[in-house]
């Protein structure tokens, strides 16, 4: 575990970006567990697709071009799309309103039926997600990653941070963090360096009584590159 406290970490942030205000602005939404259960299964299935597509791509040119997805992808109504026949995915190959790649088009489609299937079994996805701890995002992750389709690594984390679920990232900067503070963690996807990550970060949140997305925020702003806050809040703006 760290040797660091979490309120230590917090104020080098705070003296990074300009104070406590700053940072504040700086946070992602206060996780809702009663706003995110309301979501229909086609917006968790529309963000599920985002991620996977945004993966190894520039996120602005997928912004940009995702309502032409909506409306290639039946705006990822999952009965709607496993009604389709295969004529329909195929020609999707071909749809320059969308990025046209096989594998990520294959995805929707298995990811329609994950979808269903868990709503099936727990009354809706959101429902499903609202009522997994946030203390066990690892588990989650392995659920996510063994069901659903191209939804391991920073896919699901995405997709779960961008839903609004308390969820950790663990990019550069937070796996920085967690090293400078005494934790052993390597490149942040084995399972050893996951759960390494998910102790020491519910253990922070414990102290703090902050949520966890929040706990993982302060720990990437408070060590690595300075960036201005001008370009970091054009970034979650986007």
């Amino acid at each position: 575990m760290a040797k660091v406290s979490f309120k230590s970490i917090r104020a080098r942030a705070e003296k990074r970006k300009g104070g406590p205000r700053v940072l504040l602005s700086l946070l992602p939404k206060k996780p809702d567990k009663k706003a995110l259960a309301k979501l229909p299964d086609d917006r968790i299935l529309s963000e599920m697709a985002e991620r996977i597509f945004s993966a190894g791509f520039v996120w602005d040119v997928i912004d940009k071009k995702w309502p032409g997805f909506e409306e290639a992808f039946l705006k990822f109504n999952p009965k709607a799309l496993l009604f389709q026949p295969a004529e329909f995915w195929e020609k999707l190959v071909a749809d320059k309103r969308i990025v046209r790649h096989p594998g990520k088009i294959k995805a929707v489609r298995e990811n329609a039926r994950f979808v269903l299937e868990v709503s099936k079994e727990h009354g809706s996805f959101a429902k499903f997600l609202a009522a997994w701890p946030a203390d066990d995002q690892v588990g989650l992750m392995e659920f996510l990653a063994k069901r659903g389709s191209r939804l391991g690594g920073f896919s699901g984390q995405y997709f779960l941070r961008f839903l609004g679920w308390d969820a950790f990232v663990l990019q550069g900067d937070v796996l920085t963090c967690l090293r400078d503070s005494g934790v052993s963690i390597g490149t942040g996807t084995s399972k050893k360096d996951l759960r390494a990550a998910q102790a020491q970060l519910n253990a922070w949140a414990r102290e703090s009584g902050l949520p966890i997305s929040h706990v993982s925020r302060i720990c990437a702003l408070s060590i690595g590159e300075n960036h201005p806050v001008a370009r970091l809040k054009e970034i979650m703006q986007s």
